[in-house]
């Protein structure tokens, strides 16, 4: 077999378990030659295996008999797996326990996961950290999933809350976006993530502007993924072909008065009013090939984003960049609402400023989780053919007396 049966994943040959499913591969029925006529043989079962027991005819009323469960017939293909609790001894059940902090398969709950991330017992790939994330902290929070059809969440993201000066809270929601095309873009964004994080809450407490803070992280931010392409040159051998690890980059922080986002790609930033008879609005422009058509008015934006090659990023965090142009900007809304940060895992089902405040609930700012759960299901539904990661900030609204602009 050259692909997965179950999930179509290339494979080798020799490969026992699907690397991306973890589908048990001698299972799987194999090919005749040609010239082979279809034969049907018998392999005697195995000794000591459970014998099928026989129904028992139907009565009167036409309704089979019911036969024994699938739980009553001891399992013969692990070896009898993990002792049923109800009758085990004490000793038995001791002696299947695995030791402490030991990964126990998910699937069949009695093997332990070897450091690839595959049972040992059933050889069942098992389900990574960070396929499905979410978090909620005060007034911001975040959902991060792997999507419907990629093997991995290259995604990340950091929700933070940092102090001014003047003891008023600045909330920090920031998204990593790995590119695929690159290699470890896992670790790109996850890195990048981290190191703007870490860099904010430095510089906020100090007393930097939050715009000029979001700058500053946003160059750290590369710094950490430029990092993780220094290799050691066998590894290049090996791999020359390979780009060095990138991810793009969206963040913004809320203050009391102040909405700042900043980026470097194409993952963006929203603003949906509370009242959805006000406007909504893109805060971000992306770096991107169809981006590009538009700003130099060669092509309507409907036409841009209709071409293959609209999502062709031209601008990203990562040692192969050809020259990082951090974007930022600062809003005072006059108005309550959320800011949606995105991965275009998202944006994709929800492209326009209208579309994303129809799918953002009314509730928002009430209730930022579950916000962000709605808009991960909302592209989950859609089709769920990128990782999707969305943070939702509610933005108090300007102070009675305050400027808007």
């Amino acid at each position: 077999m050259s692909v997965c049966p179950a999930c179509e994943e290339p494979l080798d040959e020799s490969d026992r378990f699907c690397g991306a499913c973890g589908y048990d591969l001698s299972s799987a029925p194999r090919a005749s030659a040609p010239d082979d006529s279809p034969t049907l043989t018998m392999t005697p079962a195995p000794e000591g295996s459970a014998e099928w027991p026989a129904a028992q005819e139907p009565d009167s009323s036409d309704t089979p008999a019911p036969v024994h469960q699938a739980t009553d017939l001891e399992g013969i293909e692990s070896g009898g797996g993990a002792p049923d609790p109800r009758t085990a001894t004490p000793e038995q059940l001791e002696a299947a326990t695995p030791a402490a902090g030991t990964k126990v398969c998910v699937a069949c709950r009695a093997g332990q996961v070897d450091p690839d991330g595959y049972c040992e017992n059933c050889g069942h790939a098992q389900p990574r950290e960070r396929d499905h994330m979410e978090q909620e902290l005060g007034a911001v929070a975040a959902v991060s999933d792997r999507g419907l059809r990629h093997h991995r969440n290259e995604d990340a993201f950091v929700i933070s809350s940092a102090a001014l000066p003047d003891g008023s809270p600045a909330v920090v929601a920031l998204v990593c976006d790995g590119v695929s095309s690159a290699t470890r873009p896992d670790d790109a964004s996850l890195a990048a993530t981290r190191a703007a994080n870490e860099s904010l809450h430095e510089s906020l407490p100090r007393g930097t502007h939050p715009q000029q803070a979001l700058h500053e992280a946003i160059l750290i931010a590369a710094e950490a993924v430029n990092a993780l392409a220094q290799e050691p040159a066998t590894a290049r051998e090996h791999q020359p072909h390979q780009n060095a690890p990138a991810c793009t980059f969206v963040g913004s922080i809320v203050t009391r008065e102040l909405l700042v986002v900043g980026w470097v790609g194409d993952s963006r930033a929203y603003w949906v009013p509370d009242d959805r008879t006000a406007t909504a609005a893109r805060l971000t422009e992306d770096d991107s090939w169809a981006a590009q058509m538009v700003a130099a008015g060669l092509m309507s934006e409907a036409e841009a984003y209709a071409d293959e090659r609209a999502h062709a990023i031209t601008g990203w965090l990562g040692a192969d960049a050809y020259e990082l142009e951090p974007h930022t900007a600062s809003f005072k809304p006059d108005r309550p609402g959320v800011v949606v940060v995105c991965s275009d895992g998202l944006w994709n089902y929800a492209e326009s400023a209208e579309e994303m405040a129809r799918a953002v609930p009314a509730d928002a700012a009430a209730r930022p989780l579950h916000a962000a759960q709605v808009l991960t299901g909302h592209a989950l539904d859609g089709g769920g053919h990128d990782n999707v990661t969305v943070a939702v900030l509610p933005f108090p609204g300007a102070r009675q007396g305050a400027g808007s602009a």
